[in-house]
């Protein structure tokens, strides 16, 4: 059988190949032994195929049939027969028709494997990522890798399609200040020098639309050297794009079409365009994020009013240091005082220095730590704010620095949402996040940071504002509550880009130090420009309902950054680094 061809995948067998003879090769998925039947189900990529070796029909087959057990490779060839109706199997494409098998090889055996396929979903993650590639045969990742495929298929088809160029950028590169950490690689020829994995094309995108490419989209691979967690890899892919003489419109309307085309061919699923958007500053206020899950309701209340005559220490002291009070509105849903205590434990788990519930037993009783403090009149203030306030309500109230309540608040609302299963599974609900921020100050280092990157372009009037006033031009998409991707309109006068420096606190020679090659192209006929990024493996995580982008990468990663696999990161011998002009330095005593 060494000549022999596959005639057709597993999972393809149907009607019109019923009495005919055909090969196929696959690993055996599952055996059972009938005495004197021996069924195989036969998986290859396509998907499963049930096999019978009958002694009447070809002894040799049958022969070598008790010999093979699970993932053994082999090719067979027989006749394709349709089943007993007893038997059929409607839950497989095939599972109408059977293969009488008269010839079989085995290609390749199998010692007994780490974990069984069908319970891998129980293993433990570094042992499934140490057998990567025992884990991808399972049919659940397959189907995930085919999706991922044909996102990306279409993706480019799209921008092919809209007269995009698709173009390569490099992975070694120049160190430069974007706001992650980055992995750098030491040159052999140029001692003491490094070159920088990109976190992102972001400049030489904006070098592509200063060459006059105008309209540009990679899949890129980009790296970045931080704290890892459910969506985030040491090595990512994301779509980039680039567009000359747009304004934030187009670019964003861009992404909605190319979107749409791909949730149609990918998954042929509709998706309602355009998207909503929302001006930061209220996502914050409703949501105490920049990345809303608005799949349900329960925004953020700000009930400081409720409490501004309060005799309450605690509240009285945050009110006068300029703090706020928030609350979510949790309707319908009875909780029992023990229920109310662990959500006051949670919310300390989340950041909060503490939790007030205020829980409506009825609209003249109230059930809270704070009860005796709260005025006669209480509920009937609390309906200006909460309008749908009544029996069974409950508020959960987090006070302090705006800011820092409001993101306990944000975190909250997901909790509760989650536990009281508020979430609607099936939804995919995109929105637009717009003006942003264009600085954040750190005070730590007490100097400002881009929100975004330094080459972001202000909204007009900025000069006359404080940093602290100014808005981005920037834009942030979002889906189910995981920050896709972003963009923004690109700075392309050198003037308005050196201003933005200055307020980073870069001064002359480090800019030329750092972006002199930037300054200079701005300064050679640089057109108006604008782009985004989406991450991919973000993407599919959520287009699959994965927990993690693990789960949608070939070969990923662990949290800590390992590679049970290959066995890497691993260490480098001296003579190796000596090339480099690389000596390793003594760890620092704890």
């Amino acid at each position: 059988m060494q000549s022999t061809q596959r005639t057709i995948g597993c999972g393809l067998v149907g009607s019109g190949l019923l009495s005919k003879k055909i090969c196929l090769f696959g690993w055996v998925h599952r055996r059972r032994d009938h005495g004197g039947l021996i069924f195989i189900d036969l998986r290859d990529r396509s998907g499963l195929m049930q096999l019978v070796f009958n002694p009447d029909f070809s002894k040799s087959a049958h022969d070598i049939a008790h010999q093979l057990r699970s993932e053994y490779v082999i090719a067979v060839c027989g006749t394709v027969v349709e089943r007993t109706p007893e038997t059929v199997n409607d839950e497989l494409p095939t599972g109408k028709y059977e293969l009488q098998v008269d010839t079989l090889e085995v290609l390749n055996k199998a010692k007994a494997i780490p974990f069984m396929l069908d319970e891998a979903a129980q293993v433990d993650e570094e042992l499934r990522l140490k057998y990567r590639y025992l884990d991808l045969r399972r049919p659940e990742m397959r189907k995930k890798f085919e999706l991922r495929n044909n996102v990306i298929f279409a993706m480019r088809e799209f921008f092919h399609n809209d007269d995009f160029y698709e173009i390569e950028t490099p992975i070694l590169t120049k160190n430069t200040p974007e706001g992650a950490r980055e992995f750098l690689v030491p040159s052999r020829m140029h001692g003491g020098s490094f070159y920088a994995m990109p976190q992102s094309p972001q400049l030489y995108k904006q070098l592509l639309m200063a060459s006059g490419m105008e309209k540009y989209f990679q899949v890129a691979r980009c790296f970045r050297d931080e704290d890892l967690r459910s969506d985030r890899q040491p090595e990512f892919t994301q779509l980039d794009v680039e567009m000359s003489f747009v304004d934030e419109e187009q670019v964003m309307s861009a992404t909605e079409r190319m979107l749409a085309y791909m949730y149609k061919k990918a998954l042929g699923k509709d998706i309602s365009i355009p998207f909503s958007r929302m001006p930061y500053d209220k996502a914050f206020a409703q949501y105490g994020s920049d990345k809303p899950d608005v799949r349900f309701e329960l925004k953020i209340e700000d009930c400081t009013s409720l409490f501004e005559n309060t005799e309450l220490k605690f509240m009285r002291s945050i009110l006068e240091k300029g703090g706020k009070i928030g609350a979510l509105h949790v309707e319908g849903r009875q909780f029992s005082r023990g229920d109310l205590d662990k959500w006051v434990s949670r919310a300390t788990d989340l950041g909060a220095k503490g939790l007030v519930f205020i829980h409506v037993k009825d609209t003249d009783k109230l059930e809270s730590p704070i009860s005796k403090f709260l005025p006669s009149d209480f509920f009937e203030q609390a309906q200006v704010l909460f309008p749908t306030i009544a029996q069974g309500s409950t508020l959960f109230l987090v006070a302090g620095p705006y800011k820092d309540s409001w993101e306990v608040l944000g975190r909250l609302r997901l909790e509760v949402a989650n536990q009281l299963q508020m979430i609607p599974k099936d939804t995919d609900a995109f929105i637009w996040i717009t003006d942003f921020p264009l600085f954040e100050y750190d005070d730590q280092t007490k100097q400002w940071n881009a929100v975004h990157h330094p080459f972001t372009s202000p909204k007009e009037g900025w000069d006359d504002l404080e940093p602290s006033q100014m808005k981005a031009r920037a834009y942030d998409i979002v889906l189910n509550g995981v920050e896709l991707g972003g963009g923004s309109i690109r700075i392309h006068k050198p003037e308005m880009q050196r201003k933005i420096f200055e307020l980073l606190g870069l001064d002359a020679q480090k800019m030329q130090d750092k972006f002199g090659f930037l300054l200079e192209a701005q300064e050679l006929g640089f057109p108006p420009h604008g782009g985004i990024a989406l991450g991919l493996d973000r993407l599919i995580m959520l287009m699959t309902r994965s927990q993690s982008i693990r789960e949608v990468i070939a070969f990923p990663k662990t949290q800590r950054g390992n590679d049970p696999l290959m066995e890497s990161p691993t260490l480098v011998d001296e003579k190796q680094l000596r090339e480099y002009g690389l000596r390793l330095m003594p760890g620092k005593k704890e």
